[in-house]
């Protein structure tokens, strides 16, 4: 590539091995006191009258054109099967974050109404098939990559959305605000925040299995980028061996299609120079490229929480999620809640460890994640007024945990209960919450007791379409 950067600064960089390592290091954990914090709202878009009528790329291409036009203070953009994500300037306050973006939602969904559209709160497209309708290089490309590890790749591409809440790295220094805490907080409380907001059991209008159909495609992608880094080494040293061990998704050109060689990781391309030296350019533009639960961007960027319902519903996430990381209190009391999970977790990293997939599949019907939850959402709530959080915040939360913690329910339950015509009832003595004796989650072709008559096995869960 022989691009100059925006403002005329100096064309890309050539780095070998441990310039990118270093690269990789200064980017991932930018550390201070927690002052911001920031959402990144994906959305379905469905048909106004008819949300099982496919909308046309033509249609959804102009629903993103209309919305650039609008005086919005979010980042509007096309996700690979069309879906829409808003995403928020860094804020000073928890208050401030929810208002911006709130009335920027509030000035998009009128104008999607004029195109007989609307935005879809679901992790997952109950209905549809993937379909990709972004023909960039860059999207061509990842799909062919995800394409040699099955569909779930395809299907996490195109059909699904999430409520991506990014808070600072935090401390340099221990503690409960400390980076290092707060990166373990993530994996473990990750979980949790799986669990009780999966909001995607449906695929083709039929149960998966899974409370989170989103959640178990991840952890069937290439795990070299999708799964967590290990927890025995530093934060930076662990992510700067991940992102360099990763293999390449693309190598891009000026010309033609963005082909790599396959099997090609950033560690050897660094070393090698072959298709072409690698640029601190080409080093970033990979970082975009890894999908692990919790991403660090400088900040913490976590991915593993289904998009929620209602026009409201993305509220709740951003200010658990907020008050359990940024109050020292709750944070305190959150990790002590969440350590004892570790056990059920194992070795194995998220989300394809045992406490991950009890998430993903059970939801809050988990004994043992929902007595996480109880009191994870009981310190949020407590912490919530200290964060200046106000009525609209705090009646949101409120509703969330009567509707579902309270109950061991979440969200994916009420899209459940439409499909049996029935309203269900939680049986926890019928969850284990624990793999299967072998150690590994059941994961193709098996359903709960109370699933009986839902799970239609391993197709529908990686995103392979079958005859209804």
């Amino acid at each position: 590539m022989t691009e100059t950067r925006p403002g005329g600064a100096a064309p890309p960089r050539v780095v070998d091995e441990a310039e990118a390592d270093a690269l990789v290091r200064g980017i991932c954990f930018k550390t201070g006191p927690p002052r911001f914090l920031g959402v990144e709202l994906e959305w379905l878009v469905h048909d106004l009258q008819d949300p099982s009528r496919p909308v046309s790329p033509r249609l959804l291409a102009a629903a993103a054109d209309r919305l650039r036009t609008l005086p919005l203070k979010s980042l509007i953009t096309i996700e690979p099967g069309g879906q829409l994500e808003f995403s928020s300037r860094p804020a000073e306050s928890l208050t401030a974050c929810a208002e911006e973006v709130s009335a920027d939602l509030a000035t998009a969904r009128p104008a999607l109404r004029s195109l007989g559209l609307t935005l879809a709160g679901y992790g997952k497209d109950p209905w549809h098939p993937p379909r990709r309708v972004l023909t960039t290089p860059r999207y061509r490309a990842m799909e062919d990559f995800h394409d040699h590890w099955g569909g779930s790749g395809r299907t996490v591409m195109t059909k699904t959305a999430s409520v991506q809440v990014c808070v600072d790295a935090g401390h340099e220094e221990p503690g409960p605000l400390g980076f290092g805490r707060r990166w373990r907080l993530a994996h473990l409380l990750g979980a949790v925040l799986v669990a009780a907001f999966a909001n995607s059991p449906l695929d083709g209008g039929r149960p998966t299995g899974w409370r989170s159909t989103r959640q178990a495609c991840y952890e069937r992608m290439d795990p070299g980028r999708t799964l967590a880094p290990p927890e025995d080494l530093d934060p930076r040293a662990a992510w700067a061996a991940y992102a360099l061990d990763a293999r390449i998704m693309c190598v891009r050109a000026d010309e033609g299609p963005w082909e790599p060689p396959w099997g090609l990781d950033l560690r050897g391309w660094t070393r090698t120079g072959h298709p072409r030296p690698a640029t601190d350019d080409d080093v970033a533009y990979h970082l975009t490229t890894l999908f692990p639960p919790v991403r660090p961007r400088g900040h913490l960027e976590l991915r593993m929480i289904d998009a929620q319902p209602g026009e409201d519903g993305w509220l709740v996430p951003l200010a658990v999620t907020a008050a359990l990381f940024d109050d020292p209190v709750a944070a305190e009391t959150s990790y002590r809640a969440v350590k004892a999970l570790a056990d059920t977790a194992g070795q194995e990293p998220a989300p394809r460890n045992p406490l991950w997939r009890n998430a993903a599949r059970h939801g809050l019907a988990d004994p043992e994640l929902h007595a996480a939850a109880v009191t994870c959402f009981a310190a949020a709530r407590e912490a919530l007024p200290r964060l200046g959080a106000g009525p609209r915040i705090l009646d949101a939360v409120d509703a969330f945990t009567g509707r579902y913690v309270a109950r061991g329910r979440c969200p994916a339950d009420d899209l459940l209960d439409r499909v049996d015509g029935k309203t269900r009832v939680a049986d926890k003595s019928r969850v284990s919450g624990r793999a299967g004796a072998d150690g590994k989650s059941r994961v193709a072709g098996t359903t709960r007791a109370d699933d009986k008559g839902r799970g239609t096995g391993e197709d529908h869960a990686t995103g392979k379409e079958t005859p209804a």
